[in-house]
């Protein structure tokens, strides 16, 4: 049996048409249980807005809308925090908190008491790795148990796990804390959150952009690549394979994509997937690697290399915050003013998607306004990094 993914060559002046089309494409009302709140899941990867490396406030605004135009109007944005990130600094400078007062969208946070309850969930399905990793018992928020969720992550490299999107997208929402405890294992552990997600929830779809994708070593220190498209599936496994192959990666190679197909929680192979939308989309490859950035290679040493033995003693013990505080001061206090400041602004100044993510800044959400002309841009020029 095929699935389906939508994928669309989408402009900044007709983008919220646009993402309606998709997400109709994609069968959106059909993969949401109708009369449930949905969860909307934003992704940021990194409270700065790098382009990329976080949900676009276009993205979020138009799956807002098309979702209350097919009657599911019960919507809630959750946010999580990592070692890298501040959900709070987070969604203010990528410009949603304007869309969340404009539709009337609360926000809840699944690190505050007062918003959700972590409470020990036991899977139907097999673990391959998440009952071992975490003997005490597998926690997530109650909160998410028998809501849709639609995920909105974006198209980009993976310093871990080479390329990430819808699946990965999982990973804040449903793991607490100590998911870091995860990291010598993240292709199986995002396997058994698929499992997880589909035991919890009655519906699960995804919206991801690449209108800019991110090329190198993402989720956060990318090279960013204007090439104006968009994606959506019910499938998790089908919309990460797709994204995967317009990178240039073959997805089966993918340990999450690979896994997952054979688990049958999706379809990883590209012969089984059905494009729908602007198909010709579906040949372009666009030749993305990963490489290595400072943290990566810290990270590679210790989760995956010589000291992986030894991660209990980095890891599950106060020493732990010298490497959350290495992590900040690294992508805060060196990449962001020192580098990827420059690469934000001139995104902004050069690209027409740069320009409407300054518009979203200056005027708030685009309502049923259409986006003022942006002008032209060479689709797959790389910025300077």
């Amino acid at each position: 049996m095929k699935s389906k993914v939508a994928l669309l060559r989408v402009a900044p002046d007709t983008v919220l048409e646009d993402i309606d089309r998709l997400m109709e494409l994609g069968g959106v009302s059909a993969a949401l249980a109708a009369g449930k709140t949905t969860i909307l899941k934003d992704n940021i990867s990194w409270h700065f807005p790098f382009p990329a490396a976080n949900t676009t406030p276009w993205q979020l605004e138009g799956t807002v809308q098309a979702l209350r135009r097919r009657g599911f109007e019960d919507l809630v944005c959750v946010q999580n925090k990592t070692v890298v990130t501040n959900a709070f600094k987070g969604e203010d400078l990528n410009h949603y908190v304007p869309i969340f007062q404009r539709y009337d969208i609360p926000v809840l946070y699944n690190f505050k008491p007062g918003d959700m309850q972590w409470i020990r969930y036991e899977p139907k399905a097999r673990m391959r790795v998440l009952d071992r990793i975490f003997p005490e018992g597998i926690h997530i928020p109650d909160f998410f148990v028998g809501k849709n969720i639609i995920h909105l992550p974006t198209v980009k490299c993976h310093i871990y796990t080479t390329t990430t999107g819808a699946m990965k997208n999982a990973f804040g929402g449903l793991l607490n804390t100590k998911r870091h405890y995860t990291h010598s294992w993240i292709h199986e552990t995002l396997v058994d959150l698929l499992a997880i997600q589909k035991e919890i929830h009655p519906g699960l779809f995804a919206v991801m952009d690449g209108t800019t994708a991110g090329n190198g070593p993402g989720p956060r220190t990318m090279y960013p690549v204007v090439k104006n498209v968009m994606l959506a599936s019910a499938d998790q496994v089908a919309i990460d394979a797709v994204a995967a192959r317009l990178m240039g990666f073959d997805p089966m190679t993918l340990d999450y994509v690979r896994m997952a197909h054979e688990d049958g929680l999706g379809i990883g192979d590209p012969r089984d997937i059905e494009i729908v939308g602007d198909t010709e989309l579906a040949n372009e490859r666009w030749g993305f690697s990963v490489g290595d950035n400072g943290a990566s290679m810290v990270g590679d040493i210790m989760w995956f290399g010589p000291l992986k033995p030894f991660q209990k003693l980095f890891f599950h013990t106060p020493l732990v915050n010298v490497f959350v505080a290495g992590s900040e001061a690294y992508h805060d206090f060196y990449r962001w003013p020192l580098r990827d400041r420059r690469t934000f602004e001139q995104w902004c100044a050069t690209t027409p998607w740069g320009r409407l993510f300054l518009r979203y800044a200056q005027m708030g959400p685009l309502g049923d306004a259409a986006a003022p002309e942006a002008g032209a841009d060479r689709p797959g020029t790389p910025l300077t990094h």
